[in-house]
């Protein structure tokens, strides 16, 4: 049979388009959903090319309260490996997405159902529970992406999970995190180093967000804007709050990207302390870009509030 010039280009296209199945299919992205900034940030340091990211809430939102859109289903459905916090952070919009899902194998308990609070030493844990107390976890606190320490630990456990979910690219998912854990390292004696002048400082928090970035740093919380975790202060509840500041005085009030930082400048107004917006994790500041430039524009920020503070006492 004759083979016109038009029939053997055919042919060879679709040679090509065959040969190039296998490796397609080989070198195919986990899909990892991220319920938070900082592990979506984290599964991109330890995966590198071989994940595709993305994070079901961002900086500017309220991690406690989202809600379960369509499109979030969509990425929750097709997702290969699911990465939380855990602890009850997610509980009112976590479980409604697994259920409306169907995806069988992120569900909890689950191996590509991943909780980083799991893998970590948590602070706040109530001795009972009181839900009259206002939003009380019964695990414990659980913002700890604002210590680079339980960054540290979940880290190294993560690896293990992306190793255990995608055995045939283990290898490289153990250089990755070698290599992370170096800089990851480095930066964190960088930092001890850094935020040794804050060490004893007595500081406000406008909500119960900053109990691990304050056990790290040696931060003394003096009072804290939400009368109860979760709950709005009132103007009483600010007024009682001025006069215990009287006796015991704070050098900075800080809040979280997310927030609404009203109350805070208020108390920033009225006590002549600095109100510091933190960052809180990934994205929460032009700085904040990834897991290094969060912890580098947290510090930045507290010790520029601090030196202003010192500087005004003079």
């Amino acid at each position: 049979m004759r083979l016109f010039p038009w029939m053997n280009q055919q042919r060879l296209l679709a040679g090509l388009c065959l040969a190039a199945l296998p490796f397609s299919a080989a070198q195919a992205a986990l899909k990892v959903l991220a319920c938070e900034p900082e592990w979506a940030a984290l599964t991109q340091e330890l995966g590198g090319s071989l994940v595709e990211v993305s994070s079901a809430t961002t900086a500017l939102q309220d991690p406690h309260q989202i809600q379960a859109k369509p499109s979030l289903i969509v990425r929750a459905r097709n997702a290969d490996l699911l990465v939380c916090t855990g602890a009850e952070l997610e509980v009112g919009w976590l479980p409604i997405l697994l259920q409306q899902s169907g995806n069988a194998k992120i569900q909890e308990g689950q191996p590509a159902h991943f909780a980083a609070a799991d893998f970590v030493r948590k602070l706040e844990v109530p001795t009972q529970l009181d839900r009259s107390q206002g939003d009380v976890h019964a695990s414990g606190n659980p913002h700890i992406q604002t210590d680079p320490r339980q960054i540290a630990l979940v880290a190294k456990a993560l690896s293990a999970r992306l190793q255990q979910v995608d055995a045939a690219n283990a290898a490289s998912y153990a250089k990755a995190y070698a290599d992370f854990s170096k800089r990851w390292e480095l930066a964190m004696a960088r930092w001890a180093t850094q935020a040794a002048p804050l060490k004893g400082a007595a500081v406000v928090s406008q909500h119960k967000a900053f109990v691990y970035l304050y056990d790290w740093l040696g931060l003394n919380e003096v009072a804290v804007l939400e009368p109860k975790p979760g709950v709005e202060p009132s103007a009483s509840h600010l007024q009682g709050l001025m006069a215990r500041l009287k006796a015991k005085p704070a050098s900075m009030v800080l809040y979280a990207a997310y927030q609404d930082g009203k109350p805070s400048e208020w108390l920033s107004k009225n006590a002549g302390i600095p109100a510091v917006k933190v960052p809180f994790t990934v994205g929460g500041s032009e700085a904040a870009k990834d897991l290094f430039g969060l912890f580098d524009d947290t510090l930045a920020r507290l010790l520029a509030a601090q030196a202003g503070q010192s500087g005004a006492k003079k």
